[in-house]
């Protein structure tokens, strides 16, 4: 009797199946790494040419032959921008408006939302259908009436004004986004916390608000980078230069019948970029965690 003998493991495909898999496998991994390289290029070679554009010599920024990096580079651009009349101002509104729209969004969206999971009462399945209904919406369709409202309250060239309306433009993402971690949270531990006689509000802040800071932190996020980089809102509801955003302010180096200081407006836009850039450094980690939890629950 002769042994039956074979040099493949038991339980693998059939000759021939395994290298072919392998090949295509290893192909559509390259494929996907060569499509991956050429979107990052793509993406990030406009912010190399903007900051490569802030350390230019003025008379060298509009140059026909493309320099990939700068042949006397200088900081002058960035002084000549730090040294703009109004920008130590509109910085001021920019992180006043910011802050104070971040804190209460925050904390309106956390109890609106805690409401909308953990409670059930009449017209909410109507309050969750308006607050999608209100996030499809483009900014632009609600910001006539918005001024016509604000108006007509005196709330225009007030940060208060600017404050609301950012507050309402990114109120409904951030309550969807922490609705879903609420949801997420099983009510045994909510129940647990009141057998050991804590309160209402020992159970939100000690007990649910820990297990829902990924949401706060990707809410959060969101929020300031839509009031940070707001333009629109900004130039149409403050009249007064010195109530200006730092948007605005970057907008005002294209002066009509005015040479355009390009290598400055360039530095400032880098100028510009770098809160939003650490603060997003900061908590990236938590925003990837905070949006992908976020959106398991609807």
């Amino acid at each position: 009797m002769t042994a039956l003998t074979t040099d493949e493991p038991v339980g693998t495909a059939p000759t021939g199946a395994t290298p072919v898999r392998r090949r295509r496998r290893r192909k559509h991994r390259t494929g996907s790494n060569i499509l991956a390289i050429v979107v990052s290029v793509i993406w990030i070679f406009p912010v190399y040419w903007m900051v490569l554009t802030s350390f230019k010599q003025p008379w060298n920024v509009l140059n026909a032959t493309p320099e990939f990096l700068p042949k006397n580079p200088s900081l002058q651009n960035y002084v000549n921008a730090l040294t703009q009349t109004t920008f130590f101002t509109n910085l001021k509104n920019s992180v006043i408006v910011v802050a104070v729209t971040l804190v209460f969004a925050i904390v309106l969206a956390m109890f609106a939302s805690a409401a909308l999971s953990r409670f059930r009462f009449r017209g909410r399945r109507v309050i969750l259908v308006l607050i999608l209904a209100v996030q499809m919406l483009p900014g632009t369709a609600l910001l006539i009436p918005q001024f016509l409202v604000f108006n007509r309250l005196g709330l225009l060239n007030h940060y208060i004004g600017l404050i609301l309306a950012y507050v309402a433009l990114t109120l409904p993402f951030s309550i969807w986004v922490m609705r879903g971690f609420f949801l997420a949270i099983p009510k045994e531990v909510e129940e647990a916390a009141e057998v050991d006689g804590a309160n209402t509000w020992t159970v939100m802040w000690r007990v649910l608000f820990p297990l829902v800071a990924p949401g706060v932190i990707a809410s959060s996020v969101f929020s300031f980078i839509a009031a940070w980089n707001d333009y629109l809102v900004a130039y149409v509801f403050m009249k007064d230069q010195t109530m200006y955003t730092l948007p605005v302010w970057l907008a005002s180096f294209a002066v009509p019948n005015q040479p355009i200081d390009y290598a400055a407006q360039m530095a400032a836009s880098v100028i510009f970029s770098l809160p939003a850039v650490i603060f997003f450094l900061i908590i990236q980690r938590n925003l990837v965690t905070g949006m992908s939890a976020g959106a398991v629950k609807g």
